[in-house]
């Protein structure tokens, strides 16, 4: 009730349904494309072995924060499920995204700017140009992180009318939901970061008088603290920490190194100190939505080359920042040239790093799904468009899948961690993919002393892997699909 509320125009509300339903078909092929992505394949497994009382980070591992993995456990794994659940929290990303947008762009006059926003930000979020139609972590984060926004910028601009205790409580809520956003996915904390320091620019001068700990760091800390607590009690404190923490430190570290420092990183927080302290400067001169939108749009493009990996999904963070400083250029007429600048400037920053959107492959896209549901392509055809070994990998399931009893598992030598998935298996080893093998210390021990202990019933070889470091003195082969060998147990 409170959103038709907020949506005060027949107009505004029947865009809303209009953008919605947009993204919705924009978004409907992803219910049903095969397993096939890897990083999902990876979060399948963990979902199925902590339904089958595996300890996350000890004796099943990925280095994301737990709420991702604790989603697909919830949703026993299953893509089409998980998908769907994106895809509403897609939707209501939207609707959050246009009260955002309208709060910030709030005078009547600028109703066209908050459509034009939302509309953009409906359509790059909806096609697969930004890998928004995989499950990813990015999908979960942003509905939490715009509500936050919409909280701070909100309860900012109309502090003289509410009460100190309504203030700290809505800066504490979204604290938290930042929090949450957090422990799906820790660049979360950038977010965090823009939004803290809008709140203190604004309250700078009081700040000068009374120094305390801000509601909205106490509301961030509390989500992560019970977590921490959680995993104490588990027995799994350090383990959760290294997997977290620690093993991102050296992720991003790695391709931001210029010869054995992470120079790149320093040099891009020395930028961002550099722009914010300029914005700092000019608080007094800048309207609060354009101090908010600035800033937040400058640390969300940090976040995007944080990692300095051209992943595609990683600029999904950008997503909402970029699509209102497409209007902040028509809302600032004062600063229009300057922030217009910027904007060009960081986009081809975005084009550097990321490359040119390839808007061809959602075309490509659709088309096959128009295709495979006009029977115009075989399964196969459709499968293999996504990538060309996925029909492989169904076809090594199809092998392998009525020989495993209800006990038995596999082991896969190579990074189809989706494998366990179409098979129905719970994954025998602590990594379930050979890149995490390979570059974790107890890697390759760890997995070596699991195949012992739990005598895989098969072992499937990928192609293109590097020879396996573990003996298969109690494996026959039986048969090779697309260069993939199958070794099944014979005593």
């Amino acid at each position: 009730m409170k959103i038709l509320k907020e949506l005060e125009s027949s107009k505004q509300f029947w865009f809303v349904i209009f953008a919605s339903f947009l993204f919705f078909l924009l978004r409907l092929p992803s219910l049903f494309e095969p397993l096939w992505y890897g990083d999902e394949g990876i979060y399948q497994v963990i979902g199925n072995s902590l339904n089958n009382g595996k300890l996350l980070y000890k004796e099943i591992f990925d280095n994301k924060p737990p709420l991702l993995y604790w989603l697909y456990s919830f949703f026993d794994s299953d893509q089409l499920t998980i998908r769907l659940v994106s895809l509403i929290f897609g939707v209501f990303s939207i609707i959050a995204f246009f009260l955002l947008s309208k709060t910030l762009f709030k005078s009547g006059k600028n109703n066209n700017i908050t459509l034009l926003t939302t509309f953009i930000f409906a359509i790059l979020f909806g096609i697969p140009t930004l890998e928004g139609n995989i499950a990813n972590a990015e999908n979960f984060m942003l509905l939490p992180i715009i509500l936050a926004g919409l909280l701070i910028f909100k309860e900012m601009d109309f502090r003289s009318k509410l009460s100190a205790f309504n203030f700290q409580l809505s800066t504490f809520i979204a604290g938290v939901l930042l929090g949450l956003a957090f422990l799906f996915k820790i660049v979360a904390v950038f977010d965090m970061a823009a939004f803290f320091i809008f709140y203190l620019i604004i309250n700078f001068n009081s700040l000068k008088k009374h120094i305390k700990l801000p509601s909205i760091i106490i509301g961030f800390i509390l989500p992560i603290l019970f977590i921490i607590l959680l995993f104490i009690s588990n027995g799994t404190f350090f383990d959760f920490v290294k997997a977290v923490f620690i093993s991102n430190i050296s992720y991003v570290g790695y391709d931001n190194r210029i010869g054995a420092f992470p120079i790149l990183l320093f040099i891009k927080l020395i930028i961002l100190g550099i722009f914010t302290l300029y914005v700092f400067t000019k608080r007094k001169k800048l309207n609060q939505a354009t101090l908010f939108i600035l800033i937040w749009f400058a640390f969300s493009l940090f976040n995007a080359f944080f990692s300095q990996r051209a992943y595609a999904h990683y600029l999904l963070v950008l997503l909402p920042s970029l699509s209102l400083m497409t209007g902040l250029i028509l809302f600032d007429k004062k600063y229009q040239k300057t922030i217009a600048i910027f904007f060009l400037i960081a986009l081809m920053a975005v084009i550097r790093v990321f490359g040119m959107p390839r808007l061809n492959k959602s075309i490509y896209y659709y088309q096959n799904f128009i295709s495979y549901i006009k029977d115009q392509k075989s399964m196969a055809q459709y499968q293999a468009f996504f990538d060309k070994n996925t029909p492989f990998d169904y076809e090594i399931a199809r092998f392998i899948k009525p020989k495993i009893e209800k006990h038995d598992t596999i082991f896969v030598w190579g990074n189809n961690a989706q494998l366990y998935q179409l098979i129905g298996v719970v994954a025998p080893t602590k990594y379930v993919v050979a890149y995490h093998m390979t570059n974790y210390k107890d890697g390759i021990k760890s997995t070596k002393d699991a195949i012992e202990k739990i005598k895989p019933k098969f072992v499937v070889i990928m192609s293109n892997q590097r020879t396996i470091p573990f003996p298969l003195i109690s494996y026959s082969k039986k048969i090779n699909i697309n260069k993939a060998a199958i070794y099944e147990r014979i005593f």
